[in-house]
């Protein structure tokens, strides 16, 4: 049986003084196969992206250049935009531009898109990143909705999962490392490594610009999912992430708090539109969600207490009513500042 032949649109959305990681992204991706278009979205970078990209000399790289930063949001909103309406691509996989992509891994993908009977824009693939430990754990088979979309849970809190988390814990210590499914299903993904077909586009829209960054990409991944589609992720398609995310690297104490120790305007979005995000659809019992609401932003506030954190927990628990209120949109700097 001949080999299916895909048109693949690459998208990235790159910011600041970041050449450094982006050039090693673009050098790989132009090397895959089917990869007929590369869209280069460029946030207000502080250098020329489209200077830097013709010296590559490779036609299918085009640049959207967009004169301020609009956050991944409206980056990803730009691109796709583009994706559709300038480009004959049929599927866009998403990459950010430190997301660096396995040799194989966008065959990974075109081998598994094959393999699933649904239409066009009822699936979507995610590629793993091995740096994700709870995209690890679903990839070896654990239900997804125990991290992704934990119900009643408060910024990831939940009183009434404890004592099974506990377990979980406990269990992981003396149980053999387990192989990778072949995919697995998550509710939403992160942008990275995310890929599609263009019907997914007409029947889901665009990103929410209101988010500018974070949880920007669990809402419109997300409503894939409402919409009935299956979102898979692809063990075998793997991305090394050569820019640590923010938080990744933090080493958690019992008296110290990531909110509080790295306060900054991503904290705050990130914050605001998790908040905002959440309570959407993860409250099945209002008076769950309360109860640990209050025991976490008490928790947060001892912190703050014990660690002189006290004008950053003002500043996160402003985040938390912003979001909670649906005050959305690009904020000044005195809420984070």
């Amino acid at each position: 049986m001949a080999k299916i032949t895909y048109n693949i649109c690459v998208l990235i959305v790159t910011y600041s003084d970041r050449w450094q990681f982006l050039e090693q992204i673009l050098r790989r991706v132009t090397t895959l196969e089917n990869v007929t278009n590369v869209i280069v979205v460029d946030n207000a970078s502080t250098y020329s992206v489209e200077q830097n990209c013709k010296l590559l000399q490779d036609n299918r790289i085009q640049v959207v250049t967009h004169t301020e930063n609009l956050g991944s949001a409206g980056g990803y909103k730009g691109g796709l935009e583009f994706f559709m309406q300038e480009t004959d691509a049929d599927f866009v996989w998403l990459l950010d531009d430190d997301n660096l992509p396995n040799p194989d891994a966008l065959e990974k993908l075109t081998d598994t898109w094959s393999t699933i009977s649904l239409d066009d824009d009822q699936k979507a693939l995610f590629s793993l990143r091995l740096d994700r430990k709870n995209h690890v754990r679903i990839a070896q088979g654990e239900d997804a909705n125990r991290f992704l979309l934990v119900e009643n849970s408060f910024m990831g809190f939940n009183l009434f999962r404890a004592p099974i988390n506990k377990y979980y814990k406990l269990r992981s210590k003396f149980n053999k490392p387990v192989d990778f499914k072949e995919k697995a299903v998550m509710p939403y993904a992160a942008y990275g490594g995310m890929f599609f077909h263009r019907r997914m586009v007409d029947l889901i829209g665009y990103p929410d610009e209101s988010f500018f960054v974070y949880a920007d990409d669990s809402e419109y991944t997300y409503r894939m999912t409402q919409k009935g589609a299956t979102i898979w992720l692809v063990p075998a398609s793997q991305i090394v992430d050569i820019d640590k995310s923010q938080g990744i690297t933090y080493v958690k104490h019992f008296w110290r708090s990531v909110y509080l120790d790295l306060w900054s305007f991503r904290t705050y979005y990130q914050v605001r539109n998790s908040i905002y995000f959440y309570a959407r659809f993860n409250v099945t019992n209002p008076t769950m969600y309360s109860i640990n609401k209050c025991l976490f932003l008490t928790g947060q506030w001892l912190i703050s207490q014990i660690t002189a954190k006290q004008k950053n927990y003002k500043k996160f628990l402003g985040a938390i009513n912003d979001g909670s209120a649906g005050r959305m949109g690009t904020v000044k700097a005195d809420k984070y500042s």
